[in-house]
């Protein structure tokens, strides 16, 4: 069987199929769950959202009074995620910036953002990627970052990102100067199967890594 190649062709058909036949539940999926615990208490200000997909965490950080620059590389996606926001209201429309372009060579301005995050998001090189997006993080400012595993911790199993090359702890504190970044967190976390209450009946274990840039004189 042939491994899919994630790239945009996949993603326009991907996000084309599934606003198609289940836009109802595209409407209803909440912003990560990681995103609340470890951002809600950050003074806003302005954020990167890299990977936005159907923009459920750009508009949580919006209403919150961040400005957000938005990118994804599907132009389906971010139709939809600029349409919710229309309707969400203006006050909340007005800080957003969608931005259709591909992480994997895309690049932030330099220290740009007091937050860059990048919640699941497929790269064809992970430290290089890693390295684009800590360059857009202003002094002072958080990068965060979350990827699924390719093998359950647990089970010792491939989980459905066995094919897939995502961030993990490793591959972000390894990509990172240790003498510019403060860790506040790396390590793995359960996330639920789809559909189920349990955290231990998990499809994967998802890495949760947050980094502080220090400032330098």
């Amino acid at each position: 069987m042939t491994e899919p190649t994630f790239d945009r062709r996949f993603w326009e058909v991907r996000w084309s199929q599934v606003l198609r036949d289940h836009s109802d539940q595209v409407a209803r999926r909440p912003p990560n769950e990681w995103l609340i615990t470890e951002v809600a208490n950050l003074q806003p200000g302005f954020a990167l959202d890299a990977g936005c997909g159907h923009g459920s965490d750009t508009l949580w950080l919006a209403a919150r009074e961040w400005h957000v620059t938005a990118v994804d590389f599907s132009a389906t996606a971010l139709a939809h995620a600029r349409s919710t926001a229309e309707t969400v209201g203006p006050d909340v429309a007005e800080r957003i910036d969608w931005v259709e372009g591909d992480l994997s060579t895309w690049t932030p301005q330099p220290a740009q953002y007091d937050l860059v995050l990048s919640l699941y998001v497929h790269a064809d090189s992970v430290d290089a990627m890693v390295q684009r997006l800590a360059a857009g993080v202003a002094p002072g400012g958080t990068l965060f970052m979350v990827g699924h595993r390719p093998i359950d911790p647990t089970t010792g199993a491939e989980t459905a990102a066995a094919d897939q090359l995502q961030v993990s702890v490793d591959t972000v504190t390894a990509a990172l100067d240790p003498t510019r970044w403060t860790f506040l967190i790396a390590e793995d976390r359960p996330r639920p199967m789809a559909g189920t209450r349990s955290r231990r009946r998990h499809l994967c274990a998802a890495p949760l890594l947050r980094s502080h840039l220090t400032i330098s004189g």
